[in-house]
């Protein structure tokens, strides 16, 4: 301490009894001061965490809002004779409480804020995972397809002839399509609050994914759409169907029309509604044959994952060799930017920000993906 030093340094002669007493009296006062208004501080702290309220906005008494306000200020400092005119919110009126125009901080009940931003579902996203993958700088995928071979190989003798086999190709062509869409926002919004800047960015990007995997299995090909799966695929040939046939058998068929197309199936697409179906089959003595509720048993059917999707009609399935048979390619992969001018975003103080993809799926086989409904009527089966 500062007196205490005093006292060291001096000499006898020199030292003011008095005065150094009294600076250390001063002194030690000012530090129990200090002491006294930490541990109230820190008692107040405990009250509210103890009753809860660390979260709660404060809520300023009237006389709190009268002094602060600069009608207030303004006349306590002229020395004016009378008084401010200041207009403050009834207690007894809904907007003083919980109305329009009224915010927590002046709110006789304050309200409640809960954390983070509640977000809607979000399909999850399975169908490019299956597919294989690939990349491309150009707008424009080409490939040769065969689309025919005569196979006229045989034993031959020495001597005889060579017969001859026959192969045709086509050449095929798929258009990079673009895939994207556009938001506004509050620049200052947007800089206030990272949290809700990541959450329109994530957003933006989910709302490319789910109509990505729509196109991926529903697109026909016309205008700006993808040429999706479901068009191009092969029938389920109904012939193969037994009367008694249920869901995962008309599964295990559409797997053997894909193999005696000289590929293997390697995933299996179907609505949530079939999959449960098929989870809860029974046996006679009421056991169940697929699943054991009290596990998890995976989502597979005949040792093929299956991929459950809203995107699926439900009724309908997909069987198919996905990674051997169709490949996607990513011109862009899902980009967000973000621009102030657009329109009239600098004037208005907006940014539009702009999510976007590119890409094209090339299916290579169309006789290895199988398509068609779990209701197919058995026309020439067992």
């Amino acid at each position: 301490m500062t007196a205490i030093l005093k006292l060291e340094t001096k000499s006898e002669n020199e030292i003011d009894v008095k005065a150094a007493l009294a600076d250390l009296t001063n002194e030690v006062k000012a530090k129990a001061d200090n002491d006294n208004k930490l541990v109230d501080r820190l008692d107040k702290l405990e009250a509210k965490l103890a009753h809860g309220t660390e979260h709660a906005t404060e809520t300023k008494s009237a006389g709190e809002q009268l002094v602060e306000t600069d009608a207030f200020k303004e006349w306590a400092v002229s020395g004016k004779k009378g008084g401010a005119d200041i207009e403050l919110k009834a207690i007894t009126t809904g907007s003083a409480t919980v109305g329009t125009g009224t915010d927590g901080s002046t709110s006789l009940v304050p309200s409640h804020h809960v954390p983070g931003i509640i977000a809607p579902a979000i399909r999850p996203l399975t169908i490019r995972a299956l597919l294989a993958q690939g990349s491309t700088t150009s707008g424009v995928i080409q490939y040769v397809r065969e689309t025919g071979f005569t196979n006229n190989a045989a034993p031959v003798a020495e001597g005889a002839a060579k017969p001859y086999s026959d192969i045709t190709f086509d050449q095929e062509t798929e258009n990079v399509r673009v895939i994207a869409h556009l938001f506004k926002a509050s620049r200052q919004v947007l800089e206030d609050s990272a949290q809700l800047a990541s959450y329109i960015d994530t957003r933006a990007r989910d709302g490319l994914a789910d109509v990505e995997e729509a196109q991926l299995l529903n697109g026909n090909g016309t205008g700006q759409n993808l040429n999706g799966l479901i068009p191009n695929a092969t029938p389920f040939d109904n012939t193969l169907v037994a009367a008694d046939d249920n869901k995962a058998d008309i599964i295990r068929r559409a797997i053997l029309q894909v193999r005696l197309a000289e590929y293997r199936a390697d995933g299996i697409v179907m609505h949530p509604t079939d999959w449960a179906d098929i989870e809860v089959l029974k046996e006679t003595t009421g056991g169940y044959i697929w699943s054991n509720p009290t596990v998890n048993n995976g989502q597979n059917l005949w040792g093929i994952p299956v991929v459950d999707t809203t995107a699926m009609t439900e009724g309908n399935f997909l069987v198919g060799a996905f990674a051997r048979a169709a490949q996607i390619f990513d011109r862009w992969q899902a980009r967000v930017e973000v621009s102030n001018s657009n329109a009239d975003d600098f004037e208005k103080n907006l940014i539009s920000i702009r999510a976007e993809q590119r890409l094209a799926l090339a299916i290579y086989r169309t006789e290895s993906f199988v398509y068609g409904p779990f209701e197919a009527d058995a026309t020439g089966g067992e």
